[in-house]
């Protein structure tokens, strides 16, 4: 079995709901959407897998080759394995066979926009990091998409994730929180404030705690998490 990954690492998860846990990181290439805030767009394409410097393999990687390395590393404590990219839900046989090797929990980082791709894995899965994408950000609206992905990602721990710029429309934003309220108010929705780039910029603080009220009275946990991985260096 293989697949295209770009890195393997241990370091914390910067992001949502497990902020600040270790996790080891299997970060695949390839994505159905083109993001205008990706922060990992380099690594869509690489055709090498670096394995924290203990050694670069040819990509489509095997399974096989990397399970050693997975082990060892895992020899040490983690909370889960985040599987992340690009989208790694374009990769559903490899993630149902490194479930069978695994004994960690799998956390799904994802754009929340391939409900088949989802079903096929989901009872590998043990939590489901899902992002509402903004229609600014992918120029068009996925909110179908969403809604029916998340249908299927109830079934786990699941939360999701809006990254909020200064430039993010509130009628999209309603429209996110509309969405996740009629779906389950119990679902968690963390606002992540955005890491300026690709021209966006950061929220004024101002515009988070307000919007974080907003959602407050739909939605009864609505938490303001930026990327504690960046504020460290780490990647």
């Amino acid at each position: 079995m293989r697949a295209p990954i770009s890195e393997i690492f241990s370091s914390i998860q910067g992001e949502g709901k497990y902020a600040g846990c270790r996790q080891l990181f299997i970060r695949f290439t390839g994505c159905n959407l083109e993001c205008s805030y990706c922060d990992t767009d380099s690594m869509l394409t690489t055709k090498t897998c670096d394995l924290e410097n203990e050694g670069i393999l040819s990509n489509p990687v095997e399974l096989a080759a990397i399970l050693p390395y997975i082990k060892k590393t895992l020899l040490k404590r983690h909370q889960a394995i985040s599987l992340t990219g690009g989208e790694p839900l374009l990769h559903t046989a490899f993630i149902h066979e490194l479930a069978e090797y695994v004994d960690l929990p799998l956390l799904l980082e994802t754009n929340g926009t391939l409900p088949e791709a989802l079903a096929k894995v989901i009872d590998d899965i043990s939590i489901v990091s899902m992002d509402f994408k903004m229609p600014d950000a992918v120029h068009t609206e996925l909110w179908q998409q969403h809604a029916a992905f998340l249908r299927i990602a109830m079934q786990k721990d699941v939360y999701v994730k809006i990254v909020i710029a200064q430039e993010t429309k509130i009628e999209d934003f309603k429209k996110a929180v509309d969405l996740l309220c009629g779906i389950n108010k119990n679902i968690m929705l963390v606002l992540q404030p955005i890491t300026p780039y690709g021209g966006y910029t950061a929220p004024a603080p101002k515009k988070m705690l307000a919007w974080q009220s907003m959602a407050l009275e739909k939605i009864n946990d609505v938490r303001v998490i930026a990327q504690m991985h960046v504020m460290m260096g780490q990647r």
